[in-house]
C-alpha cells in the first residue's frame, strides 16, 4: 500500500483536456479539489477554445486543434510523467498523444469519450447547430449546441453551472476531425488506459460508450452515475474516480 501511494505522489501532475465546445473553465470544480488535496493541475484551452480567440473557422487539421497540448506535452521534463485526462471529444486527444508522447504518460483516463474515431457514433443528429463557411454544398466548418444544451450535455447539473456553460459555449471547428487517425496497437498499449463510463449520459448513452469500449478495451472500466458532464454533475465522485484511476496498475 505505501508504495501504492508513493507511486501515486510521484505521479501527481494531472492534464486536462475539454470535449467539444468547452474551454479549461469547465474543471475549476474538479481542480480546485485536487489542488486542495495537493495535487498539481493543469487544464488546457485547445485550439479556438476557451480563451483561445483563434477563429474556429481556420481550424482546418487535428494537429493544429491539439497544438496547444502538443506544446504542453514537449515542454515536459523529460522525466517527467502526467496523468492525461480527456473528456468526450477531448479522448481522441489523449489518443492523439499517446501515439506522440507515451513516454510521459502514466495513465490516460477518458471520460465519455471517443478512444479511437467518431464515425459512425449513434448520437442525436438533429440538435446541432452547423455552420457552413466554405458553402452549403461543402461539410459544416463548426458546430454548436444551444437549444439542447441543457437536455444533452448538463441535464443533472446544477442550473448555476448549465448557466454559466452557455455563456462560456464556443463552436467546435469540425474540419479538423476529417483527418484525425484512429489506429491502434502496437506501442499505444504500453500506456495504462483508464475509461470512466457516465451512465446516465443522454448525449453520448451508456450502451454507445460500450461500444466505444468494446473497440479498444482499456486495462480498467469504472462508471459513475452522472450527465454528459460529470465535472459539473458529479465533481467529488469524478475525482474519487481520478484517484483510483492514478494508483492503476
Amino acid at each position: 500500500m505505501e508504495k501504492q501511494e508513493e507511486k501515486v505522489l510521484k505521479a501527481s501532475h494531472l492534464v486536462f483536456v475539454h470535449g467539444a465546445m468547452h474551454g479549461a473553465w469547465c474543471w475549476y470544480k474538479v481542480r480546485s479539489l485536487l489542488e486542495s488535496a495537493g495535487h498539481k493541475v493543469s487544464c488546457l484551452d485547445m485550439k479556438s477554445s476557451g480563451i483561445d480567440l483563434s477563429d474556429p473557422i481556420t481550424i482546418s487539421s487535428f494537429e493544429e486543434y491539439n497544438k496547444p497540448l502538443f506544446d504542453f506535452m514537449s515542454n515536459l521534463q523529460d522525466d517527467e510523467k502526467v496523468i492525461l485526462v480527456g473528456h468526450s471529444m477531448g479522448g481522441l486527444s489523449l489518443t492523439h498523444s499517446i501515439r506522440e508522447f507515451g513516454n510521459k504518460i502514466h495513465v490516460a483516463v477518458y471520460i465519455c469519450g471517443p478512444m479511437l474515431s467518431i464515425k459512425n457514433l449513434d448520437i442525436p443528429r438533429n440538435i446541432w447547430e452547423k455552420r457552413h463557411a466554405l458553402g452549403l454544398d461543402k461539410p459544416p466548418t463548426t458546430l454548436m449546441l444551444k437549444e439542447f444544451q441543457r437536455d444533452f450535455l448538463h441535464h443533472l447539473s446544477p442550473v448555476e453551472d448549465s448557466v454559466l456553460a452557455s455563456m462560456l459555449l464556443r463552436p467546435t471547428p469540425s474540419m479538423e476531425l476529417k483527418d484525425v487517425r484512429v489506429d491502434d496497437g502496437g506501442d499505444m498499449d504500453k500506456v495504462k488506459r483508464v475509461y470512466i463510463k457516465t451512465m446516465k449520459d443522454r448525449l453520448l448513452r451508456p450502451e454507445v460508450q460500450d461500444q466505444l469500449i468494446q473497440m479498444w478495451p482499456p486495462s480498467k472500466v469504472l462508471d459513475i452515475e452522472s450527465d454528459h458532464s460529470p465535472f459539473f454533475s458529479a465533481p467529488n465522485q469524478l475525482v474519487n474516480l481520478l484517484l483510483e484511476a492514478m494508483a492503476h496498475e
